[in-house]
């Protein structure tokens, strides 16, 4: 793992890099499209219609052999995300009622190679542990970070770093690098997530150190989130770095003034496949994905949605996470 000086380097590099290369506007005239660039000086087009034209890859018959009998036989991946619409990484098609991005992508990929059919479930934030709590659903990919909390009840399978971002009114003055950036401010962030988890230790070490903690606010959607944020009613908004800088280039109203590593300040933040812990599924769901980094079409999925630095070489079954101190 590279040292955190490299890594912090690679986030604050990726916020700005991320912020300035993603450039989007729909096209009706062409079907639904998005443009982006996967790289400085290179654009694409994302299709944001519901005909998805997804890449795929092939069945290996020895990664699925070690899906656990039950979901072989039912012959269907039942996969989970959250119903709140976050591009690029899950949100509705042109359609309004079609989920695509990054995160059904991958979901897709992975059933694939394990020779499922892939149903992906989408509801709120909380009711995706409740549904794999229950068994009710089989993975979450739905830009879950580990954390060491977490991994009492789960177990994770690396798919993708997770980099945050703060966003600001475009033109705020503000540069968020570390709690006293944020000492009295008020900023929102989505209950339950790991964004929350370090925002108020943030806010903790501020009052320890004599400063004004954080005014933390909950929204119910993204959407209430940004017109809180352009009349006045918050400073910032902290939430996955992609999805800042995406709202950023396409809306040309907020900026992305600052990022930080989803595991805090000593770790690299990841992304992963989450299962019920003990469930068998995560070793499988692993050698899936070290299948599809390995033949390509992960890198192709990823470039698809302007996500190329967020890639890992490696899937890892249950690394090191968020501290549960937030330290």
């Amino acid at each position: 793992m590279a040292t955190l000086a490299a890594r912090r380097t690679t986030a604050a590099t990726l916020g700005l890099a991320t912020a300035l290369v993603l450039a989007g506007c729909a096209n009706p005239t062409d079907g639904g499209t998005t443009e982006v660039a996967a790289k400085p000086g290179s654009k694409t087009k994302i299709n944001i219609s519901p005909d998805q034209k997804r890449v795929t890859t092939g069945k290996v018959d020895s990664i699925a052999a070690e899906v656990p009998e039950k979901i072989r036989k039912r012959g269907t991946l039942e996969l989970v995300s959250s119903s709140g619409s976050a591009a690029p990484l899950t949100f509705y098609a042109t359609d309004n009622k079609t989920v695509i991005g990054v995160e059904p992508d991958l979901a897709h990929l992975v059933a694939n190679v394990l020779g499922l059919e892939p149903h992906i479930n989408t509801v709120s934030w909380e009711n995706i542990f409740v549904g794999l709590d229950s068994a009710k659903y089989d993975a979450g990919l739905s830009n879950i970070t580990v954390t060491e909390e977490r991994k009492e009840k789960y177990d994770f399978a690396t798919y993708r770093e997770d980099n945050l971002g703060f966003a600001a009114k475009k033109g705020s003055g503000l540069k968020i690098t570390g709690p006293k950036d944020v000492a009295g401010k008020t900023v929102a962030v989505s209950s339950g997530t790991n964004q929350e988890k370090l925002l108020v230790e943030w806010s903790a070490q501020n009052k320890k150190a004599g400063r004004e903690p954080v005014d933390i606010k909950y929204y119910q959607n993204e959407s209430d989130t940004y017109l809180a944020l352009q009349s006045g009613r918050i400073d910032l908004y902290l939430g996955p770095n992609p999805t800042a800088a995406y709202h950023a280039a396409t809306s040309g109203r907020t900026e992305v003034v600052g990022t930080y590593s989803g595991a805090g300040a000593g770790l690299q933040g990841l992304i992963a496949a989450t299962t019920k812990k003990n469930s068998g599924l995560a070793k499988p769901l692993a050698d899936a994905i070290n299948h599809i980094i390995d033949n390509g079409t992960y890198a192709k999925v990823l470039k698809r949605w302007g996500l190329s630095d967020e890639a890992v070489t490696r899937s890892e079954i249950n690394p090191p996470g968020l501290p549960k101190d937030g330290s």
